[in-house]
């Protein structure tokens, strides 16, 4: 995880950086406002000023505790407009949930910069931490928030009570959630389904582990691990595929006679049909890198539930089990 110190968010037009203590008085004039407090749950009204600076210092500990990422949203010309983040907490069955939250000062009203805030940061948080899902909710009175999630990706599962603080009393809200399959997805299905062909490798180091690449922000399912791998090109084979998107992805290089046929995974996605054969492989040039900004990681056959994967990579598992 980056450090807090360097991690800035594109949001264009808009950018993301970690709330500082020199931001106290910006956030505390334009959260200070009826019309902006009353849609938070746990602000009170007034908001107090040294309450800014208290809340940004615990924003600074809970990103140093993993527990917690909370961003301003500036402009290019570096004017404060308001924040947005999230609290990782741990569900019951359901595992670590990232609960997002935002607030736009009211002078920004009617931009669309909550959408760009809220988007950004659920991209990035779905690809980079280790969460199953993210969780929002909105007082049923707040109609303009509940468009900015919709429109973000979010659906509505559900509705609850929250204890509302500026407004004295609790308030019927609506639960939204989205995971890592509804980013990007269709508005309409396809007429007609297509089939891709992706070839994958497990390579197994000297200790028997085999290594896991996590799909960056940018592709479908990113945050998931996977085998290496990639699509295959017309007219081209799933050992020549493989040996290509090796030394693209990772930068070794692999011969033919290095890949073992191991087994293959059938899938059906919502758009599409998968068929991926899997590769063994014990040698190869050069040291694994990513090269595509995704990170890596090398994972005992025990440990490799451990890692959440997409649904067309979890068959291999139990055979890589059985067999190293």
């Amino acid at each position: 995880m980056p450090d807090i110190a360097t991690l800035f968010l594109d949001a264009a037009p808009y950018r993301l950086r970690p709330l500082l203590p020199e931001d106290a008085t910006a956030l505390h004039n334009l959260v200070n406002d009826w019309e902006v407090v009353r849609m938070l749950s746990r602000l009170p009204f007034p908001y107090p000023r040294d309450l800014a600076d208290d809340w940004i210092a615990a924003t600074l500990a809970m990103h140093r505790a993993k527990q917690g990422y909370h961003f301003a949203i500036l402009d290019n010309q570096n004017r404060f407009m308001g924040c947005v983040g999230l609290r990782v907490e741990t569900l019951p069955q359901i595992g670590r949930v990232g609960m997002l939250g935002y607030w736009v000062g009211r002078p920004y009203w009617k931009q669309g910069i909550a959408t760009k805030a809220a988007t950004r940061l659920a991209h990035w948080a779905l690809a980079n931490l280790d969460i199953t899902r993210l969780r929002a909710t909105v007082a049923q009175d707040n109609a303009a928030s509940a468009t900015v999630l919709e429109r973000t990706g979010f659906k509505a599962i559900g509705t609850d009570r929250q204890m509302f603080i500026a407004r004295g009393t609790d308030h019927p809200v609506t639960v939204y959630e989205m995971t890592r399959t509804d980013i990007n997805m269709p508005q309409t299905l396809p007429a007609t389904r297509k089939l891709v062909l992706v070839s994958a490798a497990a390579l197994v180091d000297t200790e028997g582990r085999v290594l896991l690449a996590r799909r960056p922000e940018g592709k479908s399912l990113a945050g998931l691990w996977e085998f290496p791998g990639g699509k295959m090109e017309p007219g081209e084979s799933a050992e020549a595929a493989l040996i290509r998107e090796l030394h693209e992805e990772l930068g070794i290089d692999v011969s033919r006679g290095c890949l073992a046929p191991f087994t293959f995974a059938s899938h059906s996605y919502t758009t599409f049909d998968l068929l991926m054969p899997l590769f063994l492989c014990r040698r190869w040039s050069g040291t694994p890198t990513g090269r595509e900004g995704q990170a890596l990681a090398w994972v005992h056959v025990k440990d490799l539930r451990d890692y959440p994967m997409p649904e067309a990579d979890l068959p291999f598992i139990a055979l890589l089990q059985e067999t190293l």
